[in-house]
């Protein structure tokens, strides 16, 4: 299984005054890699829709570890940190790697399912079970007592 990883473009209008990446865009790259990997994995919108099923986080935590600047090259990598069996529950990691080799950033976001119509906590369709399973292990991957 490879790495899923989407390029991104630094826009000026991701810029803080100090001219590198604002904190917030850091964050808008890890859900557009996400959405984009559960999008090419059948997970889409409309599907989303049609089986009344939503993705909502719980934490999403950045560590910063380099500045990103305008010019700089975006690669964002998405990996599965941790599940539950029925994927109910989830950890997902991201890199934000500049320049084809320095890691700029690492994202964490705990989430789960939630039952649009209901709007409670769901196990999601077999169809988001199936995207979830071509998702890379981190190398410190682990299974996760659902919690009742």
């Amino acid at each position: 299984m490879e790495l899923y990883n989407k390029t991104v473009e630094i826009r000026w209008s991701d810029l803080d005054p100090n001219f590198h990446l604002r904190h917030s865009v850091y964050y808008d790259f890890g859900a557009y890699c996400r959405m984009c990997f559960l999008n090419d994995h059948g997970v889409t919108p409309g599907q989303m829709l049609q089986h009344k099923v939503g993705a909502i986080l719980f934490r999403e935590e950045c560590v910063f570890k380099r500045e990103i600047h305008f010019g700089d090259h975006i690669k964002i990598n998405l990996q599965l940190k941790k599940t539950t069996r029925d994927i109910s529950r989830w950890t997902m990691v991201h890199e934000i790697i500049k320049n084809k080799e320095k890691v700029a950033a690492i994202i964490t976001v705990d989430g789960a399912w939630i039952d649009t119509s209901i709007r409670k906590l769901a196990t999601p369709p077999a169809f988001v079970l199936d995207a979830f399973n071509d998702m890379v292990k981190a190398v410190d991957f682990e299974w996760i007592e659902k919690k009742e």
